[in-house]
């Protein structure tokens, strides 16, 4: 088994106002603003809101059903820590 490094993301909770409530394998907790990111074509897809909602956490990254997918490295640096009573 591949053992997860701390940026791993093991859930993403995608949020109706672009943003992306993370859970890291090291237990950090963050919410990360994609907001930023709808201005890339990658993303292109992602301005529907519901396609953005379909978002999941799958090997080790946040990625939607086209593929796309965002680094985690970069996700695990960017987000606003959360405190670890915040749902």
């Amino acid at each position: 088994m591949e053992k997860k490094q701390k940026w791993s993301v093991i859930e993403v909770i995608p949020k109706e106002d672009y943003t992306l409530i993370l859970t890291f394998a090291d237990g950090k907790k963050g919410v990360y603003d994609f907001k930023q990111d709808l201005q890339y074509p990658v993303y292109k897809r992602q301005r529907d809101i519901s396609f953005f909602m379909k978002a999941k956490a799958i090997y080790s990254s946040v990625v939607w059903p086209d593929d796309s997918d965002i680094a985690p490295e970069h996700l695990y640096e960017a987000c606003t820590p959360l405190k670890s009573d915040c749902p």
